[in-house]
């Protein structure tokens, strides 16, 4: 029979705590918000995933970060807007009525105050730029904290600990050890479950303060004062130069820990009675594989839906705010056929880009299979080790020849798309816009393609047809990265949504809450 190893046991043990900690006690008082209220806040929550579209996972997240930075914004102290920021997440649909214990409003008011102080006790910067970086950095950091408070995401930490442990004997580097943990770690959160800066940044601020959730009045002083320096140790690590090769080692193995982390999570008390017999153990993995599938195909449909439709809202907005405009009264150059291509060919190509990505072969499902396996029992094979290395310096000539190559590809890869537009009539502001659309369009569907990509184990097949679509397509995906970042803080229906429509509308939300209870208070009245 074979022997389950102690790293397992471990793991195993975790998920039994963290079951046991999600019970709720008899008699705890739950936050409650009025149905009504809550369901005209929902509807405008899903109308804001379509503009303001997000990954799946960062959805929650997103919103968290918003409404704390409106309320912080309408009221700069931060004192009691805990309650009415859970109030609102619960009427957005983003967590359950009657669920949350009211103790959690507490718990967050003690949080938002911890951000608050470093925020107004961190060394003064002259600079309004680098005070603005500085507040909304700390405040995307708060919110992570705050999802942690109300959803409990110790299920996704224990897997992350138990990954790095057993990642950590896997891979080599003559960086410092330390350095070699973080990156480790790091690529860990990218790999398993694709975290952006601010929840990795969130995850190495407890790693380096264990006690973050309960800092001493002392020791909060001390990390206010050192702020900057904190900041700038994080993206240090975070942009490090060998990030990508630590994150192409771990993506090998997510699938992995993935569905190991599903299956043993599914019932933490049973599993050891599963895991005595191999053949039901691999029942399990196979049921838990098909479902993560399953969950990947409707993530995939999705998001091709809502970028998609994001992306053509988006499309026409700028049309009608910019570009006839331009076209009517200063070039002279409108044309409703350019207009209407304008508009529907990225949608088509977000669609398309989406639809057609390629879900992993039947033979894959086997390798997941094997490589949970060899996770969980002892084995007397060692483990290939994976050496992580700066790559090899290239000499002054080669490198001129790359970037003249590079260079080349991109000249010709927006040269040949303005030549085509030209010819369609494009004016030139409309084939600006249109160029970005392409760009932003082309790298989020990478994006995508890549998220699917989490249960594959098999390895990709590279062919001559692929690297002559990389030598052309690279240019345009990058230039989609660079604006991808600008995209998010100025996409122009989200400003529109924030400015506009979202103080009004979550003021008439909680009036329309507030009068619900007055007649129902009148009401009672009544005998």
């Amino acid at each position: 029979m074979p022997v389950i190893s102690q790293t397992t046991q471990k793991l195993i043990y975790r998920y039994q705590m963290w079951q046991e900690s999600l019970q709720l006690k008899e008699g705890v008082p739950l936050i409650h918000v009025d149905e009504v209220a809550s369901k005209v806040a929902t509807f405008y929550e899903k109308m804001r995933g379509v503009i303001d579209w997000r990954e799946e996972h960062l959805l929650r997240k997103t919103a968290i970060e918003r409404i704390l930075k409106r309320r912080l914004f309408l009221k700069r102290n931060g004192k009691e807007i805990a309650e009415p920021l859970v109030h609102e997440l619960i009427r957005g649909g983003h967590f359950p009525n009657d669920t949350i214990p009211e103790s959690k409003i507490a718990e967050i008011q003690k949080s938002i105050n911890k951000y608050i102080y470093i925020l107004e006790n961190a060394p003064s910067d002259d600079r309004e730029k680098m005070r603005l970086q500085l507040h909304d950095w700390l405040l995307d950091i708060a919110a992570c904290e705050i999802e942690e408070i109300l959803a409990s995401l110790s299920k996704e930490t224990i897997i992350m600990d138990f990954m790095l442990e057993e990642m950590e004997g896997k891979i080599e580097s003559k960086i410092d050890p330390e350095e070699k943990s973080i990156q480790i770690y790091i690529a860990i959160q990218r790999a398993l479950f694709k975290l952006d800066a601010p929840l990795i940044n969130y995850n190495l601020f407890k790693k380096w303060f264990p006690d973050w959730a309960n800092l001493s009045q002392e020791k909060l002083a001390d990390i206010a004062k050192n702020i900057h320096s904190v900041r700038e140790k994080l993206e240090k690590s975070y942009n490090h130069p060998l990030a990508e090769k630590f994150y192409a080692v771990c993506e090998r193995f997510d699938t992995a820990y993935l569905i190991l982390s599903d299956v043993v999570s599914a019932n933490p008390t049973e599993i050891i009675k599963n895991l005595e017999n191999p053949e039901i153990f691999e029942s399990k993995i196979k049921s838990a594989y098909q479902a993560r599938l399953k969950k990947v195909k409707s993530r995939l449909r999705r998001a091709a839906f809502y970028s998609t439709l994001s992306i053509l809202l988006s499309k026409i907005l700028l049309a009608f705010a910019v570009e006839v405009p331009f076209d009517k009264y200063i070039t002279g150059e409108f044309s409703y056929s350019a207009m209407g291509l304008n508009v529907l060919i990225p949608s088509f190509l977000m669609a398309f880009l989406v639809l057609s990505i390629r879900l992993p072969s039947k033979q894959n499902e086997q390798l997941a299979v094997m490589e949970v396996i060899k996770i969980i029992y002892e084995r007397e094979r060692k483990d290939k080790i994976y050496d992580v290395k700066p790559a090899l310096k290239r000499g002054f000539i080669l490198n001129s020849i790359i970037a003249l190559v590079y260079s080349l590809s991109f000249i010709t890869s927006f040269g040949l798309i303005i030549w085509v537009l030209r010819q369609l009539n494009f004016s030139l502001i409309s084939i600006a816009i249109f160029l970005m659309f392409i760009s932003l369009i082309s790298f989020a569907g990478v994006k995508i393609r890549q998220r699917a990509k989490e249960l594959k184990v098999e390895k990709d097949k590279e062919t001559f047809l692929h690297t002559f679509i990389d030598l052309f397509s690279l240019p345009i995906i990058q230039a989609g990265k660079w604006l991808s970042n600008q995209w998010q803080k100025y996409n122009a229906l989200s400003i529109l949504f924030n400015s506009l429509l979202d103080m009004p509308f979550q003021v008439f939300v909680e009036f329309l809450e507030q009068w619900r209870l007055f007649l129902k208070e009148k009401k009672e009245e009544i005998h």
